[in-house]
């Protein structure tokens, strides 16, 4: 059970489970270990599983037609990631998600969460909660990205990811803020002085 203390800690966030509906939501996961560099999800791939991460740090990113790299998001240790219109959609993927270190994730498939909804609705109102934070912090995330600097945005990256730092690279943080690497360094080193 300990494997699974800090998936029922970020469920218990928002619904309180009986003990027969934690057994049956953890015999709908799946733990898996991703070594650094591995792919879980790359782009036009099926997208069948909703991941947790229990250890480690994944990045999801875009590969746009001239081969350069944006990162949409890291996912950190108690965070949840997927590729969510494709999984939703049951449709190719368009991002590819990385793990940035060795990462453990436990997952679950879009045909066991929709059994899970059946069995146990009050996974419902989780489910609802958790899309619904994630739908608001891209929608800050876009209007930051249109309205700060990118000193601004990387002050804020900083705030929002404070462990990342050392597990991602400069080149991939700068895809995420939207800038050059030679422009981060730029900040980084205004930053230093400052």
């Amino acid at each position: 059970m300990k494997h699974h203390d800090l998936i029922l800690k970020n469920i218990a966030k928002h619904i309180t489970l009986e003990k027969e509906e934690t057994t049956y939501f953890l015999s709908l996961l799946e733990s898996k270990t991703v070594k650094s560099k591995a792919y879980i999800l790359k782009e036009s791939e099926s997208c069948q599983y909703l991941n947790f991460v229990n250890s480690g740090t994944l990045r999801a990113y875009f590969l746009n037609k001239q081969g350069k790299e944006w990162t949409i998001m890291f996912a950190l240790k108690d965070w949840w990631v997927t590729d969510m219109h494709c999984f939703v959609k049951e449709q190719p993927a368009m991002l590819n998600i990385v793990a940035t270190e060795k990462t453990e994730i436990l997952r679950i498939s879009k045909i066991n969460l929709d059994l899970l909804f059946t069995e146990v609705p009050k996974f419902e109102r989780f489910f609802r909660i958790l899309f619904q934070n994630a739908y608001i912090r891209e929608q800050v995330r876009v209007i930051q990205n249109l309205s700060l600097t990118a000193a601004e945005r990387y002050e804020k990256f900083l705030a929002k990811y404070p462990q990342t730092i050392q597990q991602v690279t400069q080149k991939q943080i700068a895809s995420y803020l939207g800038i050059t690497p030679e422009f981060l360094s730029i900040i980084r080193n205004r930053r230093a002085k400052a």
